[in-house]
């Protein structure tokens, strides 16, 4: 499946020049591993598409849980997604 989404323009430039290899998003949509994720780069202060995009393979999905936490905390400090390397 492909699916579409918004991405700002300072995490498309670091998506697209390899810095930034995962992404973070609102589980509010179907995603799962060998769908490809389309990032349209959208510029929030013209509020417009700019034209370019970046198609990645999903190569692993996990669904976070805020409910194992007190939501309070959620809100004080917010939640990591860390990406490990070897």
């Amino acid at each position: 499946m492909k699916i579409k989404k918004k991405i700002w323009p300072e995490n498309f430039e670091k998506m697209l020049n390899g810095e930034k290899k995962f992404e973070m998003r609102l589980a509010d949509f179907d995603i799962k591993e060998g769908d490809i994720l389309i990032l349209e780069e959208y510029d929030p202060k013209t509020q417009k598409y700019t034209g370019r995009n970046i198609k990645k393979k999903v190569n692993f999905v996990t669904k976070l849980n805020p409910s194992e936490y007190d939501p309070k905390d959620v809100v004080k400090f917010g939640l990591y997604v860390i990406q490990l390397g070897e």
